[in-house]
């Protein structure tokens, strides 16, 4: 292995090791905790290495958001594959979505709700971005009508998903009626 080969290796650890740093601190006690001192402190590298990686705390969490995109579309995928039928799809990527913002709370902040610097929806997005929206869409599309645009009528789905974590987490909306919700949300996109 040669000296280069090893020293990418190590940044690319190093680079993992911040982001999971960032993305467990702020699981445990929210964005506002996770400084780039307090990352340093916490992986035990100096601030100057943190910064040789990011620009600071908004990269780290476009980082972190990116890393949560491919979990989710691995979960989205996971749950649309594993169901039989094309409305039985749809409630599955529903309620698997559903209960990743309610599970991970920070990180789906990181990647829906805090502002940070990626493309979304456009080429230049990050695989992942676009995966997890795949998903989406291929639980979308069977049920579009002719005529309909299908990335639009998958974006109205996400957004009726977003409404629904957002509302909840906020308090705006009682958790226990959620399934009710989530059911009638489905019910409605694959009337018809």
């Amino acid at each position: 292995m040669s000296i280069q080969t090893r020293r990418e290796r190590e940044r690319a650890e190093r680079e993992r090791l911040i982001v999971t740093a960032a993305r467990e601190l702020a699981e445990a006690e929210g964005w506002d905790a996770v400084t780039t001192r307090r990352l340093a402190a916490e992986i035990e590298y100096s601030q100057p290495v943190l910064y040789s990686h990011f620009k600071g705390k908004d990269a780290i969490m476009a980082a972190v958001a990116v890393q949560g995109c491919a979990d989710l579309a691995e979960e989205l995928r996971t749950a649309r594959t594993a169901a039989k039928g094309v409305r039985e799809a749809l409630a599955a990527v529903g309620t698997a979505y559903t209960a990743f913002g309610r599970r991970r709370p920070a990180l789906y902040d990181a990647m829906f709700t805090h502002a940070v610097d990626l493309p979304f929806a456009t080429p230049e997005a990050p695989e992942p971005l676009k995966a997890a929206f795949g998903e989406l869409l291929q639980a979308v599309e069977p049920i579009a009508n002719e005529g309909d645009d299908p990335g639009l009528l998958t974006e109205t789905y996400w957004a009726g998903l977003h409404g629904l974590v957002t509302l909840m987490r906020s308090g705006r909306l009682p958790e226990n009626a959620h399934e009710d919700r989530l059911a009638l949300l489905i019910g409605h996109f694959t009337a018809g």
